[in-house]
């Protein structure tokens, strides 16, 4: 039956081709569902989203995340999302492509949020993923990190984690472990000058 199927479907394409029609590309069921989730977006005023490859391509989109409270405020960070054709059985990929010193995000921009991992269900859609990332900035969670010397900071010392987001949202640093007191974290400056100890190139 199934054969037989996809027979019936060549054999329309072709007559559509010979007919001088564009064919007309059939769409996934994660295509529609994801058609469904970001027509029905409602997202904080700090939060948009962008489709860099335009509107053919709904299946890799950025979101632009500026929190307005908290220890990020006044900061701008790009996640991109890559969702798989069998979505929502499967979650999106999200990256984080801006660096940050943040407990729940790596050097390389993954991600630690329990709906994107183990807690993910096909009832969960984009517009949850995205409050769930925005409210990684307003409240950082250093029970379940990524970056375990941030989150160490972040329990121990809140007012020394405070600073350190700030000296690495003003301007970042260039790729190097420094040492605060007893905690080590990666930070980014332009001039390939440490803002500490440097202990060694990345």
């Amino acid at each position: 039956m199934i054969k037989l199927f996809k027979v019936k479907e060549k054999q329309r394409e072709l007559a559509e081709n010979a007919n001088g029609k564009t064919p007309v590309k059939k769409q996934s069921a994660g295509e529609l569902r994801l058609h469904k989730d970001i027509s029905e977006l409602n997202l904080p005023k700090s939060c948009t989203i962008s489709f860099p490859n335009g509107k053919d391509d709904l299946m890799n989109f950025e979101v632009t995340i500026r929190p307005d409270e908290g220890y990020y405020l006044g900061g701008t960070f790009l996640f991109s999302f890559q969702v798989s054709p069998i979505y929502p059985h499967e979650a999106p990929k999200v990256k984080c492509k801006t660096k940050v010193y943040h407990p729940n995000i790596d050097l390389e921009g993954n991600v630690c949020l329990n709906i994107l991992r183990e807690d993910w269900k096909p009832v969960l859609n984009i517009n949850t993923i995205i409050y769930g990332l925005f409210h990684l900035f307003t409240e950082p969670n250093y029970e379940d990190p990524l970056n375990h010397d941030a989150a160490a900071v972040l329990r121990d010392n809140p007012k020394l984690f405070e600073s350190n987001v700030r000296r690495a949202m003003s301007g970042g640093f260039k790729g190097c472990r420094v040492l605060f007191g007893h905690e080590f974290f990666r930070m980014w400056r332009p001039s390939g000058r440490c803002l500490g100890r440097c202990l060694y190139a990345v």
